[in-house]
């Protein structure tokens, strides 16, 4: 556990929620929690054809003692046996309180200055979007944002989000999650 008894990976917690600590909490105006995540969202690939645009994203509440902000999404329901990453950033500056749309293209250069985006389990940096293997139940989408005590995490854009998450571990101070679904 860390300094605030938080495991740092954004296992399952209701849409909306956060982990208690003063209100910290995280939503977007293109996902509602607990709904089907939009068409423009969704991966351009693995038998989808969706534009693959990250959602919009704000947080409010963060704790104080922030010195950065970290992301990610995860799939717990991939059939993986460990899940599945499809976005990572961290280093994300203590006065940003918002991402706007498409900030997951590291190519549009719409992430804040100074933020990194590391490798998903796509293989490379950026956001990727659901997609599910076709005829499986809705998949659980979970969208994380950490409240971090650094301002820089030891990792850089060709780390996997194991070692962010193993960073998270040890410098998380709050952690506010929103969950989408998607499925065929």
């Amino acid at each position: 556990m860390n300094k605030a008894g938080l495991f740092p990976f954004p296992l399952y917690s209701p849409a909306g929620s956060s982990d208690g600590s003063g209100g910290f909490t995280l939503t977007s105006p293109d996902i509602r929690p607990g709904a089907t995540i939009a068409n423009d969202q969704v991966y351009n690939g693995f038998g989808y054809a969706g534009a693959n645009v990250s959602p919009e994203l704000r947080w409010s509440g963060a704790p104080s003692g922030v010195k950065s902000f970290a992301l990610t999404v995860y799939d717990p329901d991939a059939p993986t046996g460990s899940g599945f990453w499809h976005w990572v950033m961290f280093n994300i500056p203590a006065g940003v309180s918002h991402l706007s749309k498409g900030a997951g293209n590291p190519k549009a250069a719409l992430a804040p200055k100074g933020a990194i985006q590391s490798r998903t389990d796509f293989g490379a940096p950026g956001y990727g979007g659901p997609c599910p293997p076709k005829g499986d139940r809705p998949h659980r989408y979970i969208f994380a944002i950490f409240a971090v005590d650094a301002e820089r995490l030891d990792a850089n854009e060709d780390s996997s989000a194991a070692l962010v998450g193993f960073n998270l571990h040890f410098h998380t101070l709050a952690k506010a999650t929103l969950t989408g679904l998607f499925g065929s």
